[in-house]
């Protein structure tokens, strides 16, 4: 039985046409989107373009929670109708929103695969046909036993597929614009297409997609480095409704041994706020036993992020305070625990 596919446009540089009069970018109707890539005919799949789930199609650096919260629910009120979704998406913010919806589409059973492109689609050396083509390929994908070869939410990209929630935009440039610096591909796609199966993850086939709506944005991120100073992070810290926050931090999850920073790092965590280790690195993890100026913000109260990317840590944080509004020891606990293949 052919494969039934959705395909969501939210927006970005994929579905956009060079207007003769003007030059300047601007949305093309992705209703006729076989009349742009007409590759897509011979996948043994239907497709299908919906009306858009946003209008007008928005920038990527537009993106928001509330629209996450739009995504998920258009995914989940089609979810018995189709067996996969392709999501064209800006490039800027996508592992930000492939991170938010690993964590609100729970048990997940079929594809939800994400990707755009470089260039605009109709450009004559536009990376997009071969990343839409692939990725509804993808989501199209079966193994012996009916089951999605991909069940989890992924960005395709260059070549590759990639856990939504391990990945990164590292170019802005190269057509391999993302990369997943601490998990391996889930799927490489040259002559064939080659899965990686034991990098998945594997849900209760039996079990229903549990969907999620609700998001807690209070949250923050910011940067350490030397020089940074007390008032900006008292200011932080006392921030009005701040319940979270990512500290990005030196190496393997180290900090300044300055005594008012520790000291305003304790009184964050006993106000109730969450405050979570990530790496400035791209590559590696959180050690904060490896360093005594790591262990100093274990005493404070600071948990480990591990090696969650930022755009993994701030989503997960957004969810899980939605999730546990008022417990914020579970959310703490949840923090350091892997719950979608994010660490």
């Amino acid at each position: 039985m052919r494969s039934k596919i959705l395909l969501i446009y939210t927006g970005g540089t994929i579905g956009m046409n060079r207007n003769p009069a003007t030059g300047a970018l601007e949305p093309f109707d992705f209703g006729h989107l076989l009349d742009h890539v007409p590759e897509l005919r011979q996948i043994d799949a239907t497709i299908e373009c919906p009306l858009l789930w946003s209008l007008p199609p928005i920038d990527s650096s537009d993106m928001t929670p509330s629209l996450w919260s739009d995504l998920a629910r258009c995914i989940a009120g089609n979810y018995d109708d189709y067996d996969g979704f392709v999501v064209l998406h800006g490039t800027d913010t996508m592992a930000y929103t492939a991170s938010a919806l690993s964590f609100m589409l729970e048990n997940l059973t079929k594809p939800v695969i994400f990707t755009g492109s470089q260039l605009p689609i109709d450009q004559l050396r536009t990376d997009g046909k071969e990343n839409v083509i692939t990725a509804v390929e993808m989501a199209a994908a079966k193994d012996g036993d009916g089951h999605a070869m991909v069940p989890e939410v992924g960005i395709y990209f260059g070549g590759r597929l990639l856990r939504g929630n391990r990945t990164t935009k590292q170019s802005a440039e190269a057509f391999r614009a993302f990369e997943s610096f601490n998990y391996p591909c889930l799927a490489d796609a040259g002559v064939d297409i080659t899965y990686h199966r034991e990098r998945m993850l594997m849900p209760d086939w039996t079990k229903p997609m549990m969907p999620h709506y609700d998001l807690d944005n209070n949250v923050i991120i910011f940067s350490l480095f030397p020089g940074i100073r007390e008032d900006i992070i008292q200011h932080i810290i006392h921030a009005p409704n701040l319940k979270a926050i990512v500290m990005r931090t030196f190496g393997s999850g180290n900090a300044p041994q300055q005594p008012w920073l520790l000291n305003a790092l304790r009184e964050g965590t006993q106000q109730g706020k969450v405050i979570v280790n990530i790496s400035q690195c791209v590559q590696g993890a959180v050690e904060m036993t490896r360093y005594d100026c790591g262990y100093h913000l274990q005493e404070a109260g600071v948990i480990s992020g591990r090696d969650s990317t930022v755009e993994s840590a701030v989503t997960k944080l957004m969810f899980l305070l939605a999730l546990y509004p008022d417990d914020t020891e579970m959310v703490r606990k949840l923090m350091e625990r892997g719950i979608r293949g994010e660490m």
